[in-house]
C-alpha cells in the first residue's frame, strides 16, 4: 500500500499566452483555441532551462516541509533529458544535497508516466528496497517543437512535479492497470536524436526529424478506443463501483479529448476534474500538478477515492486508485 504524502510542483517563467499565438498566427484567434483545447496560457522553459533545473525547483518546494534526509529512491520520469548519459536522477541527488546511500534511475516515458513511477514506487516499497521515494515527472516538450507548429505550441507547456511516496500504513492495496500498444509509436515521436538513423519522414510532417510529430486523430482514436476500457478494468480489479470513487483525474491532454472521455465513460461531470487552462498538457506532470490543484482547493478530504489515468505517447497506458 502507498501513498502520495506531498505534491509540489514548478512552473517556468516565461509564459505563452493564446494572445501571443494568435499574433503569430493570425489565422488563428484566441477564443478558438480556448474553445478548442481549453487552454488560455502555457509556461515555456527558457533556452538554457532544463529538466534538471525544474526538478530542483520543485523538490525544493518540497524540502520546506519535508526532512530530505528521509529520501532513499529517486525515480525521474521525463522524454527531454539533460544528457543521454548521466542518469538525470543521479545528477539531481547531488544538486539536492540529498544522502549518497540511495537509488536514482530515470525512466523514459510520457503521459502515463506519473502513474508508472507510482507502480515502481509501490513495488520498492513492498520489495524493502525503499521507504521514501521523490517521483519526479518533468518535461520540457516545448524543446521539441518547431516554432512554425501552431497545433502542438497551443497544446503543450513545461512543468515539473515532485511527489513524495510513502507506506501507507492503513487502507486498501489497490491494484494497477498498466498497457502497452508499440504499434503506434510513430503516431507521437521525435525521430531524430538518438541512435537510429534509418527513419523516414511522415508525408504529413512539414517539419524537421527531430521536431515532434503527433498524429492528433490517430492519438485521439486511440484514446477513445483504449481508456474507456482502462477505466472501467481498473474498477473492476479493485471491486469498486463509479459510485465508489469520489474523484477522477486523467490526464490533461485537451479539454475537448477530456470531455468526450468523460461522457463515453459515463463518468459524472461533477466527479471528473479538469485544469489545464493556465497550465497547458505538461505530459507526465498534468496529473500531479492537478492533485495538487485539487488538494489546495480544499477538494479532497480523507477517504476520497481517487482514479488516476494516464494514457499516451508509445503508446502506453496506466491507471490506479488513490486514497486519500
Amino acid at each position: 500500500m502507498i501513498k502520495v504524502s506531498k505534491i509540489e510542483y514548478y512552473l517556468p517563467e516565461l509564459v505563452l499566452t493564446n494572445e501571443d499565438l494568435e499574433k503569430e498566427f493570425p489565422e488563428w484567434s484566441s477564443e478558438r483555441i480556448q474553445e478548442k483545447v481549453g487552454i488560455s496560457q502555457r509556461h515555456i522553459s527558457a533556452e538554457n532551462e532544463t529538466v534538471l533545473d525544474l526538478a530542483v525547483k520543485s523538490s525544493e518546494k518540497l524540502f520546506e516541509s519535508y526532512d530530505r534526509e528521509k529520501i532513499d529512491f529517486i525515480l525521474f520520469c521525463t522524454q527531454s533529458p539533460d544528457y543521454f548519459l548521466p542518469t538525470t536522477a543521479c545528477i539531481l541527488q547531488d544538486k539536492l544535497e540529498l544522502r549518497k546511500n540511495i537509488g536514482a534511475m530515470d525512466f523514459n516515458l510520457g503521459c502515463s508516466g506519473f502513474v508508472y513511477g507510482l507502480a515502481f514506487a509501490k513495488g520498492l516499497i513492498a520489495g524493502g528496497i525503499a521507504k521514501s521515494i521523490l517521483l519526479i515527472t518533468s518535461e520540457t516538450y516545448t524543446k521539441h517543437i518547431n516554432p512554425k507548429d501552431k497545433g502542438n505550441r497551443s497544446i503543450f507547456g513545461d512543468a515539473s512535479a515532485s511527489a513524495i511516496i510513502e507506506k501507507a500504513e492503513n487502507g486498501t492495496d489497490y491494484k494497477f492497470c498498466l498497457g502497452t500498444d508499440g504499434s503506434g509509436a510513430e503516431n507521437l515521436i521525435v525521430k531524430k536524436g538518438a541512435f537510429r538513423t534509418d527513419f523516414e519522414l511522415n508525408p504529413e510532417n512539414e517539419f524537421e526529424p527531430e521536431n515532434l510529430y503527433m498524429n492528433g486523430p490517430e492519438i485521439f482514436n486511440f484514446t477513445i478506443e483504449n481508456i474507456p476500457g482502462l477505466v472501467k478494468e481498473t474498477m473492476e480489479v479493485n471491486g469498486l463501483t463509479m459510485d465508489d470513487i469520489d474523484h477522477f483525474v486523467f490526464h490533461q491532454a485537451n479539454s475537448f479529448m477530456l470531455n468526450y472521455l468523460r461522457k463515453k465513460t459515463k463518468i459524472p461531470a461533477e466527479k471528473f476534474y479538469i485544469d489545464m487552462e493556465k497550465t497547458g498538457n505538461t505530459v507526465s506532470a498534468t496529473i500531479p500538478i492537478a492533485l495538487k490543484n485539487m488538494m489546495d482547493k480544499g477538494m479532497l478530504k480523507e477517504g476520497d477515492k481517487i482514479l488516476v489515468a494516464g494514457f499516451g505517447v508509445g503508446y502506453s497506458w496506466g491507471a490506479t486508485i488513490l486514497e486519500i
